[in-house]
């Protein structure tokens, strides 16, 4: 197996205007997608944040480390491509929203989903036209075709950037309704992945705390929040 890995080859990074948008140079060598498609931004603030992860390079190029890179790469060679099959994808959150499923029993458990995730379900009704219902257990809850269609049309109705952003807040949260929450700013993002964990927190609260499991979501909250703030320079 191959360890070789792109070395850096410029001396310095800089953002410039471009047709229909903002591309980032180094050296005036324009950078290119993994696709080899032209690297153009829709925002100067986003070419602000590409460009200093390349500026922050050191001899080898490590993409792990170049998260909104990766995000304006994925927008251009994937998303861009398969918009509709990616939105559908999404909506299809909105039948089976980690919101609409409440536990049977404890009690307790049952006070903090009907506080954390009322007032979401509350805030998608009025600001999003879209009313989802909740049900005790797993069995799948029918949803109402005008919200589920509701749903689907402001999902539909992103750009090819913010799409790529909103699959990881969807995706990563379990819920559409957070989605949209984190992207139009109901709440802060941390205050959103901390109810998207409600469970999660509740079975810690029971049975302890799990080094491996607290790392694995760590790195999801890390790429939730992340994903907000690219969805913000979307635009």
């Amino acid at each position: 197996m191959s360890d070789w890995k792109p070395k850096r080859f410029w001396t310095e990074s800089a953002v410039v205007e471009t047709e229909g948008g903002f591309t980032v140079e180094l050296d005036g060598r324009r950078v290119k997608t993994p696709a080899k498609a032209a690297l153009v931004l829709p925002t100067r603030a986003m070419a602000d944040e590409v460009a200093a992860e390349w500026d922050a390079q050191e001899k080898v190029i490590d993409p792990a480390v170049m998260p909104f890179t990766r995000s304006a790469n994925a927008a251009i060679d994937k998303v861009h491509h398969q918009h509709a099959e990616v939105a559908d994808m999404l909506a299809d959150y909105g039948d089976s929203d980690l919101l609409c499923y409440r536990a049977a029993h404890p009690q307790e458990l049952q006070k903090r989903q009907t506080e954390q995730w009322d007032p979401a379900l509350d805030w998608a009704a009025e600001t999003l036209s879209a009313r989802l219902l909740s049900v005790a257990g797993v069995l799948h809850q029918p949803q109402p075709t005008a919200a589920l269609t509701t749903l689907r049309q402001r999902v539909h109705a992103l750009s090819d950037f913010q799409m790529a952003a909103f699959h990881d807040l969807v995706s990563l949260s379990g819920s559409l309704i957070l989605g949209f929450a984190a992207a139009h700013n109901w709440r802060s993002a941390e205050e959103i992945w901390g109810i998207s964990r409600l469970d999660e927190l509740w079975q810690i609260e029971q049975w302890g705390h799990d080094d491996e499991a607290h790392a694995v979501a760590e790195t999801k909250k890390t790429a939730f929040l992340h994903a907000k703030r690219f969805f913000d320079l979307s635009v």
